[in-house]
């Protein structure tokens, strides 16, 4: 009896050794293949799965020792459960990582796109698969469920291998991009509802319970409840650190992996519903969210993503197509999940006005497989009456068709690339009712502050947020030489790249998060480490990757108590000047000098007064386009003053009164139409007609002669307002600037931005100056 239980033991603890081996195996085949094909662009997921071939039974396992030690039929039950908490690890992470609120904007365009592409498929496989099943199934066996399973599994598309691609292709923050992560989770949620009635018959082999399915929803919505709150409670823990320690977190993450483990046990289709329900519904703002996403995102993407990937090839047994009644099989298939997918796709893209090009690229992103449907596959070959060579023949067909799709959608990106790559234009071309990208820039807790309010005056309309980054620039120092050893040093003179930035981390997260929990608007933060010479890159090339609209910094020079501006190190100054030349979008520097108090206990609910100052050229134009999201924000006062030269013969403008939005008496007045740039006095028109008339902005007009004209008309108002937007004025040279420049000291903010910065001014007003993007000449 004792021997048989050493046996039995000693079986076991080779299966778990067998399963590490696997694992082991596919991660370091993987990463081979990625280094050899990462000079040409290619995803990841690709090699993943190649190495999943390589591993498997017809390349790799034909030597023994492979054989010997990865091979046996008693280890499947170990690689399924090896399977399952992966894929509950990486459904949890992109219901986590995902953009809500751009998904509630465009569902109804991604649901006209997921089953526009999955209805052809549908048709098409519910016609042939009565051929399907004469060809492959016995007799005896559910016709009914295998058409339905058929159908699910050609038009399913998997959610994780479109978010991969789209994210290493840099597509992520594009519309392009987040409509196919849509369309894709659409998909998937669906097949997932609709697989959840049939899988746990098929498992069974029993009828379908409703109370079973009803029962696993009620249970994750109770888990989620319960998650979330716990989320909540944590947040309140080490305050004096940036994330959660491992022993708060590890808990948090188990019971969830518990709780889709428990709803497993009614499907196991249910269990991915529920784990992207839990990362959905988990709270966004504060440590734990933060920490949960630093913590997962590395293991998954380094480590579970290769192995989940690799066995979804390792499954895939090619010996099988060399059978010719197996390869029919296999291309009639391919053929049509492909054809019915970029056919289905492309009628929706007509309709949605989406380029076409684009439509042929979406259509072959949802024909990626390797997901739901191997679990489907998977149920399907448990069931010992159920044909096997069906399941052999779909797993090929999928690997393939994921292949095939996978390296034609790279094709087409890569050499299309004016089509996929950032298009960055000038905010003046830009509808203020679109999306508006801002990545605001800090190098410490000084500036977030006003950051964060002209981020939340530029957000207008609670159901057209804008996305907002607040992105951290850490100096990266060089390091001091030292004769200890490791163990030797003291805390503070260990550092990683998690703890560059020490306690202004600390302080700039809990100023995010407080906002967001004040003003419900989601700010995503970024960390920068770098040397001060190379910053610069990093924040051009973090700009284009995000496709910002508009980038933020923070002026050189910092407040005084006694209201006096102070320079910072001059390496600020250099990155900023640096920026401003190479930026691949419009360009805005703040001048800090708080909002209505620098406090960040301030409060976010009072009406400013803003100012945007006009006088000519693309810059005010880009400051005026700017200032128009302001002007559309309820409780906002902006009040537009264009400055213009006074001429002999000039006559004083009419004035009119017209009422605002709050019933007060505004002064207005008629845009003169001189010997202005027609360029400003199309755009001053368009905008006066469409703002100034309806009440939503004031209108003033200045007259002066000179810069010393303006420089005194900018003092008599500049006690009037808390925020002054002004262009930067650099490509434009006007007679009423004229001499401003003799006492500049900061060229790069322009003449008047130069000005209004300077000590002698009011210092309870801060400033913004724009330089408008100017693309590079072809």
């Amino acid at each position: 009896m004792k021997k048989k239980r050493r046996a039995v033991s000693s079986e076991k603890n080779e299966q778990h050794w067998r399963s590490g081996r696997l694992a082991s195996l596919l991660l370091s085949v993987s990463h081979l293949l990625q280094i050899g094909v990462k000079s040409i662009g290619i995803p990841t997921p690709i090699p993943q799965i190649t190495a999943g071939l390589l591993v498997n039974q017809s390349l790799l396992a034909k030597i023994k020792p492979f054989e010997k030690y990865l091979l046996r039929s008693n280890s499947v039950d170990y690689y399924n459960v090896l399977a399952f908490f992966g894929r509950t690890c990486v459904v949890f992470l992109i219901g986590l990582e995902l953009d809500i609120s751009y998904m509630k904007r465009h569902l109804r365009a991604a649901s006209i796109v997921t089953f526009a592409a999955a209805l052809p498929c549908i048709l098409i496989a519910g016609a042939i698969s009565y051929l399907m099943f004469q060809y492959f199934m016995k007799k005896h066996e559910s016709f009914p469920s295998f058409m339905f399973l058929f159908m699910l599994a050609v038009a399913n598309s998997a959610s994780p291998l479109v978010i991969r691609f789209i994210a290493e292709l840099k597509l992520g923050t594009s519309d392009f991009g987040r409509l196919s992560v849509c369309a894709s989770l659409v998909n998937d949620i669906t097949c997932i509802l609709c697989g959840g009635l049939v899988m746990k018959t098929v498992e069974d082999g029993r009828g379908f319970k409703w109370g079973e399915w009803i029962w696993s929803l009620l249970f994750t919505a109770i888990v989620s409840f319960v998650v979330r709150h716990i989320a909540i409670l944590l947040n309140k823990l080490s305050p004096d650190s940036q994330y959660l320690k491992n022993t708060q977190i590890a808990p948090l993450f188990l019971l969830v992996l518990l709780s889709s483990s428990v709803v497993d046990r009614w499907g196991s289709a249910n269990s991915l519903l529920a784990a992207l329900v839990l990362g959905m519904t988990f709270p966004r703002k504060g440590k734990t969210a933060r920490t949960m996403s630093h913590k997962l995102s590395y293991t998954v993407y380094t480590f579970v993503l290769p192995i989940y990937f690799g066995y979804t090839g390792f499954q895939a047994n090619l010996e099988d197509a060399a059978i010719p009644k197996n390869l029919i099989g296999i291309v009639v298939v391919l053929l049509l999940s492909i054809g019915g997918k970029i056919s289905g796709t492309l009628i929706a893209c007509h309709r949605l006005k989406i380029p076409l090009k684009e439509g042929i690229v979406l259509g072959l992103l949802l024909n990626l497989k390797g997901h739901f449907d191997v679990i489907i596959l998977g149920a399907i070959k448990l069931k010992s009456d159920w044909n096997n060579s069906f399941v052999e023949v779909m797993i090929i067909t999928i690997v393939l068709n994921t292949l095939i799709s996978g390296i034609a959608i790279t094709f087409i990106v890569l050499k299309d690339s004016h089509t996929f790559t950032y298009r960055a234009g000038p905010l003046e071309q830009q509808n203020p009712e679109t999306e508006l990208r801002v990545l605001a820039c800090v190098h410490g807790p000084r500036n977030v502050s006003t950051m964060v309010k002209v981020i939340r005056w530029l957000n207008w309309f609670k159901d057209l947020p804008l996305c907002a980054y607040l992105m951290h620039l850490v100096e990266l120092l060089p390091k001091k030489r030292t004769s200890k050893m490791y163990h030797q040093l003291e805390d503070d003179e260990l550092s990683d790249d998690d703890t560059y930035g020490g306690n202004d981390a600390v302080e700039i997260n809990d100023g995010v998060d407080d906002f967001i929990h004040e003003t419900g608007i989601f700010i995503r933060q970024l960390k920068v480490v770098s040397s001060i010479s190379k910053m610069f890159e990093d924040v051009c090339d973090v700009a284009e990757d995000l496709r910002a609209s508009i980038l933020i910094l923070p002026f050189h020079k910092h407040q005084r108590i006694d209201g006096k501006m102070e320079s910072g190190k001059e390496g600020i100054r250099t990155t900023n000047q640096r920026v401003l030349r190479h930026a691949p979008c419009t360009v805005a520097i703040l001048v800090d000098r708080g909002l209505m108090g620098s406090s960040q206990s301030a409060n976010l609910n009072s009406e400013p007064h803003v100012a945007a100052l006009f006088f000519g050229g693309p810059d005010d134009r880009e400051a005026l386009s700017l200032s128009t999201y302001i002007a559309m924000h309820l409780g906002m006062n902006l009040t537009v003053i264009r400055f213009l030269q006074t001429s002999s013969n000039d006559n004083t403008p009419e004035r009119i009164n017209i009422a605002s939005h709050d019933n007060e008496q505004i002064l207005m007045a008629m845009p003169s139409r001189g010997d202005q740039d027609e360029a400003d006095d199309a755009f001053l028109e368009n905008f006066y007609n469409r703002y100034v008339t309806s009440g939503q902005v004031a209108y003033i007009e200045k007259r002066v002669k000179n810069g010393d004209q303006t420089a005194t008309a900018l003092r008599d108002i500049i006690d009037m307002y808390q925020l002054f937007v002004v262009g930067n004025g650099g490509r434009r040279n006007s007679p009423i600037t004229t001499g401003m420049s003799d006492w500049e000291e900061c060229p790069e903010l322009g003449n008047v931005g130069d000005l209004l910065a300077s000590s002698e001014f009011d210092p309870n007003c801060s400033i913004l100056i724009i330089q408008q993007y100017k693309p590079p000449l072809d």
